[in-house]
């Protein structure tokens, strides 16, 4: 039996310059963060003694004899590409899917993680990253960047630079107090609605038709690290610079946010916010503002229609949290 644990990650900027579509011909970056909540995977091999040989447990259960009969468009295509037979699987997460935080892609990376352990297999973080890369893109041809997979695989408050041959992950460097009042300064709201992000991204606006806005995105990113590792800088500019990044992903599509969300949004800077975004591609899941301390109970009362969640930084990544080997024939399980 196997068990991990991937986290969820929030996206500061650079947020679509994470597209292949984008970065083959542009470079891209994306400065990101995972955070303490999670989703789990566990996955054994499936005793012999039922009519059928393999069990999914999630949003819904299947059960199985064949792999083509598998509903779950990430769990067959993984069973697939790892060889993976006769195997009971369950998911459970901190927080809802479809939310904006990259919660498909987490599962992705834990499920994937999970597969190589019950094979008795190491995997490090980029083969992780790359595999779900794979998975969701190429496989299940699911719209979308590869920002997600690659922050769920290595954790961490990073910085993810992209090219037309590949990616790298660059810690951001600062000192723990430094660290702490960022997140501290972070207040996260769930606006209750859930959406795919695959389909958002399906009817977002071409990249094509949106360069400059991703160009200048690109940029952010730069000036956001700046804020943070210059130890003079006053943080607070760190929000400031939210509001501006959020303004402009306003300006691409009419799908990145709602009326209400806005309404919400403005809500949040009325009573102090500094800055903030809409996490994931849009449409709705979580409201995330930056907030002085001397402001952030007026911002709750503001939001106090919505639900508050509280979070700390994380730096592991995906990892196995409990591992028991087993042994496992397949010809010798059914007589064969």
């Amino acid at each position: 039996m196997v068990i991990t644990r991937t986290p969820f990650r929030m996206s500061f900027f650079g947020g679509g310059t994470d597209m292949e579509d984008y970065f083959k011909d542009n470079k891209g970056a994306v400065l990101s963060t995972t955070f303490d909540k999670y989703c789990y995977v566990n996955v054994r091999h499936l005793p012999p003694f039922f009519d059928y040989t393999s069990e999914f447990v999630y949003a819904q259960i299947e059960r199985v004899t064949n792999l083509g009969d598998v509903d779950h468009p990430a769990i067959r295509n993984a069973m697939d590409m790892m060889d993976m037979h006769e195997l009971r699987l369950s998911y459970e997460a901190d927080l809802p899917a479809r939310s904006g935080l990259g919660t498909s892609s987490s599962f992705a990376v834990g499920m994937i993680n999970a597969f190589y352990a019950l094979k008795g297999k190491y995997a490090d973080k980029r083969q992780l990253a790359d595999d779900a890369i794979y998975l969701e893109r190429v496989l299940c041809e699911e719209a979308g960047g590869w920002q997600d997979q690659i922050a769920a695989s290595f954790g961490g408050l990073n910085r993810i630079n992209f090219y037309s041959d590949g990616y790298d992950v660059l810690p951001i460097i600062i000192s723990s107090d430094r660290k702490k009042l960022l997140n501290d300064n972070m207040m996260m709201f769930f606006t209750g609605f859930t959406r795919l992000s695959s389909e958002i991204q399906k009817s977002a606006t071409p990249v094509s038709e949106k360069k400059k806005q991703l160009a200048e995105m690109y940029t952010l990113v730069d000036d956001a690290e700046k804020i943070l590792v210059n130890k003079d800088a006053n943080i607070d500019e760190f929000g400031k610079l939210l509001d501006y990044t959020w303004k402009l992903k306003r300006s691409t599509g009419n799908n990145v946010s709602t009326g209400r969300i806005d309404e919400y949004y403005e809500k949040g800077i009325k009573a102090g916010a500094l800055g903030g975004k809409l996490l994931g591609a849009g449409g709705g899941g979580f409201l995330l503002f930056y907030v002085p301390e001397e402001k952030r109970n007026k911002v709750r009362e503001a939001m106090n229609d919505l639900l508050y969640v509280p979070f700390c930084f994380e730096d592991e990544g995906t990892r196995v949290v409990y591992y028991k080997a087993e042994a496992y024939d397949p010809e010798k399980r059914r007589g064969l």
